[in-house]
């Protein structure tokens, strides 16, 4: 075959055969050569990263970082992130963000992305407090408080306060306080704030006539008259003293910077005053025909006058006199009071008896004596006889006798009258045979009251009287359903402790419920609806003690004198004196006895201390008792009361002794009288009751 080559010639038909070298191939399959180039891996890696940024653009969460203020610098630590504008491109999972930005705290917080596509997360930054300075217009050193904290006094300067509104107030003695609501920027701004402190005072111009008179605001003296002074702003007591003349005294608003004059004063000449006694004492006095007590007393009487003094007394012949006082002046005036004698006859038996009046032998009990027509003390005596004693008023241009049959020794201790009985509820009552004394307080004893006045009682009947307190267990014997309460989260209601929180009248109505028991006659007279509306006073029945009664026990010593308080007549309480209003009742009560400490916050139980010097407990200290009297605040106005049951009638019923409640001077005293009806949380009572005739 012809062939032709590219210039169309001929080529011979028969080609040389050229061997070639053959190896046979052992591998199975194609055989394929591979040789690397650098394009190939970019493109790998090219492929790479596509397909991780497609995954995680389709994976991650657009996330908006909302912070205020919006110029601080945003730290996203913890995962790949890309930022896009405002918003970033992140996947679910927790986060360090740290925010900075001048003027306030750096923030490091961490930042949770959600599943959800779309995110807000705001942010808010807390600013770095103020800077302020604080001055004061006038005066340095004022009081700078905050919200109501201190902070120094002014000028102050380079005081950090956290931003926003806050109180401030500037004070200075003598000053108005300044307040101000300031606004603080915080973010190290340095705000400045001036106050203008106003004065607290007004300027007081005052004269006397005379001249020279102490001029004493609030018990301080600021000078003497005539004066203008400061005063500071509020109420005032203004007190004008001179010698010889009477003091002065006015109260009044001061208003700050509205300056005023006080009108002058005329000092009036001081009054005399007169110490007054007479023998024997007690006498009314009258002065001008106005009683002004019973001696001995103080009168202050207006100088340069004559002054009519009028003595009266039971059993003396009045008296009269004159008296003249100089301007501040002191003196005394004694009176001797002439008897009023009456004739009295005695019988007694057996005839060579003895007679004795007021301690004083007279001879033979069997004569016509003369007596003094006021209170005696008549004792008839005998060897081997039971002593005859009694407090007698004699009556002029009466014929008057006193008739006694003494008692053999042999048969008093027949009669075997018992000193101490036991109610049915087991409380225990001891027997007195009283005798005369003054009930009441004078004048001049410190902590009196107006209804303290002095009376003299003469109490005849002998009586029991209960050596403790009534109790809640045993009231409870008559309401099951009693409960004393509680007072500052401290339980009234133990059984032992004293019952309180009873009228008078549920008191009279539980004497009752004793008599009941022991089939005596009701002293109380009651109506259906259960109140007491009288009694019987020949009653032997349970009652409440009179007012005498109570007096007498808790006052008199055998000797016939009277005590001021229930240890004694001195101050302070010795330990174990009572329960009073002492240190452990301070954040409850307004009156204390500092430095006395009973152990008790409110009552304690019935006989925790020590009895009185008739054995009775708790005649002072925790509770106070109701007596059976009608209040009255009367005093005598002439004569002996003999066992006194009391007004006939009225609103209100006596009561008497201190409580745990009581830590005063005046409640303190033995002749403390109060008053009332109704229930309160220191008052209880106990039970007397008369001896059977």
């Amino acid at each position: 075959m012809e062939k032709f080559d590219g210039d169309g010639k001929v080529q011979s038909s028969i080609d040389p055969i050229i061997p070639i070298d053959f190896t046979p191939n052992n591998k199975k399959g194609p055989n394929v050569t591979y040789k690397f180039k650098w394009i190939h891996l970019l493109i790998g890696a090219f492929a790479i990263i596509s397909f991780i940024a497609g995954w995680f653009v389709l994976t991650a969460k657009s996330i908006f970082v909302e912070i205020d203020p919006i110029t601080a610098q945003i730290e996203i630590e913890g995962g790949f992130k890309v930022r896009l504008g405002q918003r970033y491109l992140i996947r679910s999972g927790s986060y360090k963000l740290t925010l900075r930005n001048d003027g306030y705290h750096d923030s490091v917080t961490q930042l949770l992305v959600s599943t959800e596509q779309s995110q807000i997360h705001p942010f808010v930054m807390r600013k770095l407090p103020g800077i302020i300075s604080i001055a004061s217009n006038i005066i340095d050193g004022a009081r700078v408080q905050i919200d109501g904290v201190d902070i120094g006094l002014t000028p102050l300067s380079d005081v950090f306060v956290e931003p926003g509104d806050h109180q401030m107030t500037i004070s200075k003695e003598r000053y108005l306080d300044y307040s101000e609501t300031i606004s603080v920027e915080g973010r190290s701004v340095v705000q400045r704030y001036q106050a203008s402190l106003e004065p607290a005072w007004a300027m007081v111009s005052l004269s006397t006539v005379p001249a020279g008179a102490d001029v004493l605001v609030d018990g301080e003296i600021i000078g003497a008259t005539p004066v203008n002074a400061e005063f500071l702003q509020g109420r005032r007591d203004l007190t004008l003293k001179l010698s010889g003349h009477k003091a002065w005294q006015d109260d009044f608003d001061v208003i700050a910077g509205e300056d005023f004059a006080i009108p002058t004063v005329q000092l009036e000449p001081a009054d005399g005053l007169v110490f007054i006694r007479s023998n024997p004492s007690a006498a009314s006095l009258t002065i001008g025909g106005d009683f002004m007590g019973l001696t001995p007393l103080e009168v202050a009487l207006a100088p340069g006058q004559n002054h009519e003094l009028t003595f009266f007394k039971n059993g003396y012949h009045s008296k009269k006199t004159t008296i003249r006082t100089q301007p501040d002046q002191e003196r005394e005036l004694n009176l001797e009071l002439d008897p009023v004698l009456a004739s009295v006859s005695v019988i007694a038996e057996p005839v060579d008896a003895e007679l004795y009046v007021n301690g004083e032998f007279r001879g033979l009990a069997n004569q016509s004596i003369e007596l003094m027509a006021a209170s005696q003390q008549i004792e008839i005596r005998k060897a081997g006889y039971v002593p005859y004693t009694t407090e007698f008023t004699s009556r002029p241009g009466l014929d008057q006798i006193i008739r006694v049959t003494l008692k053999s020794l042999e048969q008093a201790r027949q009669e075997q009258i018992k000193p101490v009985i036991a109610t049915a509820a087991g409380q225990p009552l001891k027997l007195f045979y009283p005798s005369a004394f003054t009930m009441g307080a004078s004048r001049r004893e410190a902590g009196r009251r107006p209804n303290e006045n002095l009376r003299d009682i003469q109490l005849e009947r002998p009586f029991y009287i209960s050596y403790r307190e009534v109790s809640n267990s045993e009231y409870r014997l008559f309401d099951s359903e009693h409960s004393s309460g509680t007072v500052s989260g401290v339980t009234l209601d133990n059984e032992a402790q004293p019952v309180v929180r009873v009228s008078w009248n549920q008191g009279a109505l539980y004497c009752n419920w004793l008599s009941e028991q022991e089939a005596l006659p009701p002293f109380y007279q009651v109506n259906e609806q259960d109140e007491v509306v009288g009694f019987n006073p020949q009653s032997s029945g349970y009652r409440l003690p009179s007012e005498g009664e109570w007096a007498w026990v808790a006052r008199t010593e055998g000797s016939g004198n009277t005590v001021r308080y229930p240890w004694g007549d001195q101050l302070p309480p010795p330990e174990n004196a009572g329960n009073f209003a002492d240190v452990t009742a301070r954040q409850y009560l307004g009156e204390i006895i500092f430095d006395y400490d009973d152990g008790y916050f409110a009552t304690a139980p019935i006989g925790s201390f020590t009895p009185n010097q008739h054995e009775i407990q708790d005649m002072a200290g925790n509770v106070a008792e109701w007596v059976h009297d009608f209040y009255g605040a009367m005093g005598s106005l002439g004569g002996v009361e003999v066992d006194p049951l009391g007004p006939e009638d009225g609103q209100f019923h006596t009561i008497r002794g201190s409580s745990w409640a009581h830590g005063s001077i005046t409640e303190m005293r033995l002749s403390f009288r109060d008053f009332g009806i109704e229930p309160r949380d220191d008052v209880g009572f106990r039970i007397a009751r008369y001896l059977e005739d």
